[in-house]
């Protein structure tokens, strides 16, 4: 399942379940998809380390590359993890209607933490491709740990009260629309 489809179904999910006023659901739903996410893409990353010197051969015949391939293979491995997690955090958070927090976090994180430390690792202290990831990865990190601090510390009877706020305000924009 692609990183955007897992976005929009936790998403939606989490919004119907606080549309429908029921906190524990949505706060078990975001610990079932969260683990099984992350354990899925464990095992992935399994799959991808113990094939390491095999995976790169699906794409060349050349043994540089190859060897390459097979020394990024531990970086792939830990983004798979880290991109399995992280989608849907960010779906939890958009189905509680934190978007605005989220862009926040995906734009200081990418731009602020891991594009710079991905520049300064890979060119200035010659890491190269090593580097870049890893600042990447580190961006990814904290944005991965920031989602799962606010998600996991989540009251979800007070966002179930915010959702139906939301919902009485656009009962009464559209009762107001539909008067004139």
């Amino acid at each position: 399942m692609t990183k955007l489809k897992r976005l929009v179904l936790i998403s939606v999910r989490v919004r119907n379940e606080l549309g429908a006023a029921h906190p524990k659901s949505a706060a078990f739903l975001v610990f079932v998809v969260t683990s099984i996410s992350f354990v899925i893409t464990v095992v992935q990353a399994i799959i991808v380390l113990c094939l390491c010197n095999v995976i790169s051969y699906a794409f060349t015949k050349g043994e540089t590359v190859a060897n390459a391939v097979s020394d990024l293979c531990p970086f792939l491995a830990f983004t798979l993890i880290l991109n399995g997690i992280q989608p849907v955090l960010t779906g939890v958070a958009v189905g509680c209607g934190w978007q605005t927090f989220v862009a926040y976090v995906n734009v200081g994180c990418y731009y602020g933490v891991g594009i710079p430390l991905g520049c300064l690792l890979g060119f200035k202290y010659d890491f190269g491709a090593k580097g870049i990831w890893t600042g990447m990865i580190g961006g990814t990190v904290m944005q991965t740990f920031i989602l799962l601090w606010f998600t996991f510390r989540t009251d979800w009877d007070k966002e179930v009260e915010k959702a139906r706020n939301r919902l009485d305000k656009w009962e009464n924009v559209k009762e107001s629309l539909n008067k004139e």
